[in-house]
């Protein structure tokens, strides 16, 4: 399981252990937090093909999906 601080989040660099339409690489882009610092919206964007989506920031914990850092 990966360790991740919410407060770190952005601009933090995650690889896809299964790579999608070629797209490895990502980069957290946008993070929203609610008035008590809870994340409620994360983005990543694919660093090839620059296309954004939403993610579950907790999901980048599973590192059967993702590995930090760019490998």
């Amino acid at each position: 399981m990966n360790q991740i601080n919410p407060k770190k989040l952005l601009h933090s660099k995650w690889t896809a252990v299964k790579p999608v339409n070629k797209e490895k690489h990502f980069m957290v882009t946008d993070v929203e937090y609610d008035e008590e610092g809870v994340v409620i919206l994360c983005c990543i964007e694919a660093v090839l093909s620059k296309r954004s989506m939403e993610i579950n920031w907790q999901d980048l914990k599973q590192t059967q999906h993702w590995r930090q850092g760019w490998k």
